[in-house]
């Protein structure tokens, strides 16, 4: 999918009577866009890491948000950090980026530790990120009021299988300046009843748009930047039967190969 086809005719689907964050562009300024595809084809991502960008969009998710260089922006989970290595080479010299991640030092908790690691010895190429704690019953992922952009990929899921979701959701509301915009990409479950504890990984939209409401959000836009119709969502291990982590191991990899990465939602919504 082009950024000229992703920001314009499947971008944009706006929530009906909603508007976008009056202080932020509808989406970003070309200028970032250059520079987002700079930053993607840099020597700080992994051949690994570009293979998925044909499934997660980078670019073009980020254009959909309206990321631009000198915001504030906090990333939820950061994991490995995959978009962490786009978003701090962009904020580093304008902006600040808030990592709210787990207390380092419990396992399984190595990858984001590695992550620290790596972000404090290259101040030249990742600016200082501020990592922040966020676990079950610590919310405080950043100042209040301080954000102008708050992003959560695929995590929604781990929230409400945590029986956490409606925490972290006013959290990020929290965090947000009035105006703000909340990024949000999870599993795509098709339309239905909702296993409250998402345990396949994939969550509906509906339920995803009624934990933002709820927690105070209003819906302003949703994309299809994201969207795999080849994911049927009945997988043996749910979501986790698709690459990248192949539950199943080698059984019947090519198959699950063929279908690539899940069907994702791609939702914008502003803290009025």
């Amino acid at each position: 999918m082009s950024i000229a086809r992703a920001i314009t005719t499947a971008g944009f689907l706006l929530a009906a009577g909603a508007a976008p964050a009056q202080h932020l562009p509808a989406v970003a300024p070309p200028e970032t866009i250059a520079r987002l595809q700079v930053i993607v084809g840099g020597a700080q991502r992994s051949d690994a890491e570009r293979a998925r960008d044909r499934y997660r969009h980078p670019v073009e998710t980020l254009a959909f948000f309206g990321v631009h260089e000198s915001m504030t922006v906090v990333e939820i989970y950061p994991g490995g950090g995959w978009y962490t290595r786009i978003l701090a080479p962009l904020l580093r010299d304008r902006g600040t980026l808030y990592l709210a991640a787990r207390r380092p030092g419990v396992p399984p908790r190595g990858a984001t530790d590695a992550l620290r690691g790596e972000l404090a010895a290259r101040p030249d190429v990742f600016g200082k990120p501020v990592f922040t704690v966020l676990e079950k019953g610590e919310y405080e992922i950043g100042p209040a009021g301080s954000a102008d952009l708050v992003l959560t990929f695929r995590n929604i899921h781990n929230w409400m299988s945590e029986g956490e979701a409606e925490q972290v959701f006013r959290a990020m509301h929290r965090v947000l300046k009035r105006g703000g915009v909340l990024g949000v990409v999870e599993h795509r479950a098709d339309p239905g009843p909702q296993d409250p504890r998402a345990r396949s990984g994939y969550v509906t939209e509906a339920y995803a748009i009624r934990l933002a409401e709820e927690a105070g959000f209003r819906l302003a836009a949703r994309s299809e930047i994201n969207a795999n119709a080849k994911d049927t969502k009945d997988h043996p291990r749910g979501v986790w039967t698709l690459p990248p982590n192949y539950a199943l191991k080698d059984v019947d990899r090519e198959k699950y190969a063929a279908i690539g990465e899940s069907d994702r939602m791609t939702l914008r919504f502003v803290k009025p």
